[in-house]
């Protein structure tokens, strides 16, 4: 006979919601957001689902909150679009790829990349994104026609990249340099911004 279990917090340390943090965040990389479950992520992290639950609600809670992705438009755009205009496609690209050096952008950044492709929940927030944060701001500061288009051009240059460079592995993208790929993809996006 099961002993029936006590009310209020499951146990776990007080390091449990930085560690189911961290699994579900490797945990949606690896499989998506459909193909990951509450079970998984608890062990992995070590805890019982019931805390996970406890701290983050749901499984779309939980992966809100892992989807944040430590990056800031609001701050990066400007500061790259106020640079030289011959430079800005080069610019946009080594930043990107440098972002994507730091292990917590990458980690989080596949995992947007791969529920994006792989189900439904996941597209909101990264449609939510682009459309709110990210290519507004890079529209409003092209003093082009037709800048709305063009952002989504840029957007889906450097979507297609990170895809293949990051979550599919493909070579050699995946293991040229941030100079090579700066130098190859910089004109691409300069043209679709300026062209």
């Amino acid at each position: 006979m099961s002993k029936p279990r006590g009310r209020g917090r499951p146990k776990g340390g007080s390091d449990s919601r930085s560690r189911i943090l961290a699994a579900a965040v490797d945990v949606f990389g690896e499989h998506g957001y459909e193909g990951t479950t509450i079970r998984e992520i608890a062990g992995r992290a070590g805890v019982d689902s019931a805390l996970v639950h406890h701290y983050f609600g749901t499984k779309a809670d939980l992966f809100a909150e892992a989807a944040n992705v430590p990056l800031r438009p609001d701050v990066v755009v400007p500061m790259i679009l106020s640079g030289p205009r011959e430079e800005v496609g080069a610019r946009i690209v080594r930043y990107v790829l440098e972002a994507f050096e730091d292990d917590r952008v990458r980690r989080r950044g596949v995992m947007l990349l791969r529920t994006a492709v792989g189900g439904k929940v996941g597209t909101p927030l990264i449609v939510g994104f682009l459309s709110r944060e990210l290519l507004p701001r890079v529209a409003g500061r092209l003093d082009v026609p037709d800048a709305e288009l063009r952002a989504d051009l840029v957007a889906s240059q450097i979507a297609g990249m990170l895809m293949i460079r990051y979550v599919l592995g493909v070579q050699p993208i995946a293991g040229a340099s941030i100079d090579d790929l700066v130098g190859r993809v910089g004109p691409t996006i300069q043209r679709y911004l300026f062209d």
